[in-house]
């Protein structure tokens, strides 16, 4: 069989590691292929199905491919009960993330969502209230991604943050309350540098690990765990909970990936036993943990030795996790993505008022559906 993944260490080693693994105890053969971040996010999963058996994908996929037909409803090829164990160990609602129009679409084998990045060395603790933010950005020493779709995901988290509920099954996915959220960002947004606009939470994380570097703290960004890890960088980057509005570490804009089987493949029952494996707590704690994954079963997150090797990441993120919102999910989400990022850089860039940037946003989304 052949496989398609994300190319990052995180997205490429684990996978690696457990197909290994699952040819000793199989015989069965999985070779896996990389595409870039930006493909993963936007790259058609029907054109990838017609190539691969198993691809990873992010949960905002899921109503196109469920109209497509392109993937093989895992629940119909798995058992209730090792479905059921996967879903008791979800981490938040990453297995209801993949869960759409009446299927399972994939399996959570990677848990994110916007957390908190802070370099010990250049402040003493993270940040627990966002009103502290303003004087570490205007000292240069705070800022977050805004490149696409990033700005998007910040502002979905900040309308957590600030008590907004999302009506993602309406026409108009932000209310007029939305504006706060907005204004925050805004706020934000003018006083990090520019390049901001160009970096995603990889690029971020690169400038904080680096010795020479200043920065020392984005409050919204997805966490990478290998950035924990001491001797990962000349610098070692901490995570935590994301600051506070008021309503605790809630709304936090859910990521990761899950594992999902074509319905075109060689032989999709081989492959949703795979990855029925991989996403089990054992596999998730012994194989992707220590290979560089970043697990989304618990088993793996409550463990002594993933947090031991990771200096927390897991335990001083897990509230934010448990707390994350999931995005919606219908066909024709993902063009709105890409499309209100755009949007949302072109408002902040030139100055717009918070009205009309939510106004601009509802009606891309209205358009979507």
């Amino acid at each position: 069989m052949r496989g398609m993944t994300w190319n990052h260490s995180r997205g490429i080693d684990p996978l690696v590691a457990a197909s290994s693994e699952w040819k000793a105890l199989t015989g069965e053969t999985i070779e896996w292929d990389q595409r870039s971040l930006q493909d993963f996010e936007s790259y058609p999963v029907e054109d990838l199905a017609r190539r691969y058996d198993l691809i990873v994908i992010d949960h905002p996929h899921v109503g196109q491919v469920a109209t497509s037909g392109c993937l093989l409803p895992i629940d119909e090829a798995i058992d209730r009960s090792t479905l059921e164990g996967i879903a008791t160990g979800s981490i938040g609602g990453s297995y209801e993330s993949y869960t759409w129009a009446g299927h399972q679409w994939a399996l959570p084998i990677d848990a994110a969502a916007q957390v908190q990045a802070w370099v010990p060395s250049r402040i003493a603790a993270p940040v627990t209230d966002w009103r502290a933010l303003a004087a570490l950005a205007a000292d240069g020493r705070a800022s977050l991604p805004l490149k696409p779709p990033h700005s998007l995901m910040s502002l979905f988290t900040l309308c957590g943050l600030t008590g907004v509920t999302l009506e993602d099954a309406g026409d108009d996915l932000f209310p007029a309350a939305a504006t706060r959220a907005y204004d925050l960002l805004a706020t934000l947004a003018g006083q990090v540098d520019a390049q901001a606009y160009a970096m995603d939470p990889i690029d971020m994380l690169e400038v904080m690990a680096d010795p020479a570097g200043e920065l020392a703290v984005a409050p919204l960004i997805y966490g990478y765990v290998s950035y924990s890890i001491d001797g990962f960088r000349s610098e070692t980057v901490r995570f935590a909970d994301i600051p506070a509005l008021g309503n605790g570490p809630t709304g936090s804009t859910l990521g990761g990936t899950g594992i999902a089987v074509s319905a075109y493949g060689r032989n999709p029952p081989a492959a949703a036993r795979f990855a029925a494996w991989v996403a089990n707590g054992k596999a998730q704690r012994d194989l992707i943990a220590p290979h560089g994954g970043q697990p989304g079963h618990a088993d793996a997150w409550d463990a002594d030795s993933v947090n031991a090797a990771t200096n927390d990441f897991y335990r001083a993120t897990r509230a934010t996790l448990d707390r994350a919102w999931v995005r919606p999910r219908h066909d024709g989400y993902m063009p709105f993505q890409h499309a209100a990022s755009e949007r949302i850089n072109h408002a902040l860039r030139g100055g717009e008022p918070a009205a009309e940037a939510i106004a601009g946003l509802n009606q891309l989304y209205r358009a979507s559906r």
